[in-house]
């Protein structure tokens, strides 16, 4: 089959480009599901704020994974989003399943985080050559992700501090 889309970065940058897409992509749509299963099973007496900023991670996960599968289209990669290739390829870890406690979602998101933003550091190196424009979404991308973990880090600190049991 002919490409539909063609680009306009030469093959080795649109291959170097298209791979770091592929992978934040997957990253991200990982990191909403995983999110939003932690909302549909959390549990414990910070319930409510932690249920809505779950629900914000998810929907900063959403838009960010849209973006990053347009602009891979945008440059002749078709962008795969199945959940076989999720399941197959993705570094978040993953969350526990059944209700989990409050104090324990805010760690195991703080972790999520963690992973998503050391995996996608080394994504903003490998588009400097090929695609600066790839590369500024990386770095959008990545402070978010980075404002993010500091909020849910700044949650687990406080469990910590108080030796609450959640």
């Amino acid at each position: 089959m002919v490409e539909p889309i063609s680009s306009t970065l030469d093959n080795e940058a649109r291959n170097t480009t298209g791979a770091a897409l592929q992978a934040t992509l997957v990253d991200l749509l990982d990191l909403s599901l995983e999110a939003k299963q932690a909302h549909w099973n959390l549990v414990g007496r910070q319930f409510h704020d932690v249920h809505q900023h779950l629900d914000e991670l998810v929907g900063v996960a959403r838009q960010y994974s849209d973006q990053v599968a347009e602009r891979a289209a945008a440059i002749g990669v078709p962008p795969d989003g199945r959940p076989t290739t999720i399941a197959e390829q993705s570094g978040i870890p993953r969350m526990d399943e059944g209700w989990v406690k409050d104090r324990d979602v805010i760690g195991q998101i703080a972790e999520s985080l963690d992973v998503a933003v050391r995996r996608i550091r080394p994504r903003i190196q490998e588009t400097e050559k090929s695609d600066l424009v790839t590369q500024d979404l990386f770095i959008e991308i990545t402070g978010q992700l980075e404002e993010a973990r500091w909020m849910w880090q700044a949650q687990a600190a406080g469990y910590a501090s108080d030796g609450s049991a959640g």
